[in-house]
């Protein structure tokens, strides 16, 4: 325990490392209050078919994916990441009242691949700005890994009370109230950012490096795309999962919405001591072999959700969620950070782009197969395809990825 203890005290005695503690926990609550009702809000709310919201997920993640690689390069190259995340913190902003108060289908979508792209920079900006001020600390390298993991906890506390602060909500305010928070909050996040992030000027050596690196070169260093894609995968599973919970609670199982509230908000109680545990792991023992790990479990994870026949049986399996999301959410973005050291904006939207990858593969499944097959099939096809990650996550030791990096 000495160890988190000192990031802690590290991290509370430093006003930029609070600050950025204070915009995770702000962003978390925020797309915790919209991201596990997705689904309810296009197909009961705007009246979706399955398909159709596929279509309606899958063009918005592609266009979050173009937008979101141009700004990250600018990122690395051209703009503070402070205007980054201003740009993509007010664009939240928009989509979410567009939400609120639109329901049709053809201009949510325009929103949603417009206004919705650019905010898709806000996720992979703040922790490559997390990973940034790490660098210019006085930080040990070897201790990234685990500060890294206390930021994203950050994140995940606010997933502990915001599902289920979310299903209270939409009782009282229906969807149109829900969206206004979410919205409300994004606007408290430009305020912080605006006021309290230092902008700091993007270096000469991280933009001759991103020049003389590209991302299409970067996809050569070894292991590089073999992980981009086993993580494809697994977001795909992630995806559909959370897509389908909420429908497997209400319509399969016949529970009721505080249930699915409760189900969301179980696993981040569970990532937050977990987070620390695997945060110290990753500084003694390669980030690879976790990750596989932390894939072969959602392989059992998603196998037992296929099982289930009653609501209360979801809980204890959110411990299981608990660990994958410990290891795929804080552990891989450091993980990821590691390939290309001095363009933290690029590298991790490689990790975010997986999961958009994944995501429009995801939702484009979860409507095929939910609408032909039903709920519990969704799971299965998760089970096998965790398994298929994890024997595709053969990423060669950094060492090697050092050595194929520098100049022949």
């Amino acid at each position: 325990m000495s160890r988190p203890l000192s990031v802690l005290r590290t991290i509370f005695s430093r006003r930029d490392f609070m600050v950025l503690v204070l915009c995770d926990l702000i962003v978390g609550l925020s797309y915790s209050f919209v991201l596990p009702f997705t689904s309810l809000f296009g197909t009961r709310e705007v009246g979706m078919s399955p398909i159709i919201f596929g279509v309606f997920m899958t063009v918005t993640s592609l266009s979050g994916m173009a937008i979101s690689t141009r700004l990250a390069r600018w990122s690395d190259t051209r703009f503070p990441r402070k205007t980054i995340l201003l740009v993509g913190g007010s664009s939240a902003a928009l989509m979410y009242l567009g939400f609120a108060w639109v329901r049709n289908a053809w201009w949510l979508t325009v929103i949603g691949s417009t206004i919705g792209g650019l905010s898709s920079i806000v996720f992979p900006q703040l922790f490559a700005y997390a990973r940034a001020l790490l660098d210019v600390s006085d930080v040990e390298p070897a201790q990234v890994p685990l500060y890294m993991n206390v930021f994203r906890l950050c994140f995940a506390i606010s997933w502990t009370v915001g599902p289920a602060l979310a299903a209270w909500a939409m009782q009282l305010y229906g969807f149109r109230g829900t969206y206004q928070i979410a919205a409300g909050l994004f606007v408290v996040f430009v305020l912080v950012v605006a006021f309290a992030v230092p902008a700091i000027p993007v270096s000469e050596k991280t933009r001759a490096e991103a020049q003389k690196l590209p991302l299409r070169a970067a996809f050569k260093l070894p292991g590089l795309a073999m992980s981009f894609t086993a993580f494809s995968i697994f977001f795909a599973c992630s995806t559909m999962a959370m897509m389908n919970l909420t429908l497997l609670i209400l319509n399969t199982l016949h529970g009721r919405g505080d249930q699915v509230g409760f189900a969301y908000s179980i696993a981040p109680v569970f990532e937050i001591p977990l987070m620390f545990y695997l945060g110290v792991a990753a500084t003694r023992m390669p980030a690879n072999r976790l990750i596989r790990a932390a894939f072969l479990l959602a392989m059992v994870y998603y196998a037992g959700l296929a099982c289930i026949r009653a609501p209360w049986q979801v809980y204890p399996l959110q411990f299981l969620s608990a660990a994958i999301v410990a290891v795929t959410s804080g552990v891989a973005i450091t993980y990821f950070q590691d390939f290309l050291p001095s363009q933290p904006g690029s590298a991790t939207n490689l990790y975010s782009n997986a999961s958009r990858i994944g995501s429009t593969v995801g939702f484009l499944l979860f409507g095929a197969l939910s609408g032909a097959l039903g709920h519990r099939a969704v799971y299965v096809v998760c089970a096998v395809f965790s398994a298929c990650a994890a024997v595709l996550m053969r990423a060669p030791p950094l060492a090697k990825v050092e050595s194929a990096r520098k100049p022949v």
